[in-house]
């Protein structure tokens, strides 16, 4: 039984980190977008990956042509930051006690899944090249993998538990 805690847990801080990394790193957009901007081109990568360049390109541009005309407009990705930041706090719960919390991960899978929709009608709405969705939805399914073991080894978990608490009541009752 401690493995298998131990081994949710370690699922759980998985998902909590890479949700605090991807709010986190929604603050400073423009930033990054120059930053990708300049290594692609100093590094020679935008010869190798033309798309990729030119896409990285015009959201940077676009990034910076906001930012410089509607700068109010980036407290929405201050928003979605933060959004990421509230769900990793969420899963404080499982990681407390995988069990009794379990609908958290649950919860956690079923957003996974709705990535997927999301980023392929957004996307296609927005005019987002069909790779940049691909890897939007890849954040579900990585994010689902280590959801799933951390829902299954709950679930052996909770009949774990059952079970010990059924024979300590059996022992009881016989002794009694």
């Amino acid at each position: 039984m401690r493995r298998r805690l131990i081994t949710i847990r370690i699922c759980l801080v998985i998902v909590i980190v890479g949700l605090v990394v991807s709010g986190v790193t929604a603050f400073p957009l423009r930033e990054e977008l120059m930053l990708g901007r300049d290594i692609l081109s100093s590094t020679g990568l935008s010869t190798t990956f033309p798309d990729l360049a030119f896409w990285v390109q015009r959201v940077a541009e676009g990034l910076d042509a906001t930012a410089r005309a509607y700068p109010f407009l980036a407290y929405g990705t201050d928003w979605l930051a933060f959004a990421h930041l509230a769900i990793a706090v969420a899963f404080v719960g499982p990681l407390l006690d995988p069990v009794r919390n379990v609908w958290v991960t649950i919860w956690g899978l079923i957003m996974c899944a709705g990535i997927v929709p999301l980023a392929l009608i957004a996307g296609s709405v927005r005019g987002l090249p069909i790779g940049w969705q691909l890897i939007d939805i890849s954040f579900g399914v990585i994010a689902a993998v280590p959801l799933v073991i951390a829902f299954v080894l709950t679930r052996r978990l909770a009949g774990s538990r059952a079970d010990a608490s059924g024979e300590a009541a059996s022992a009881h009752s016989a002794s009694g």
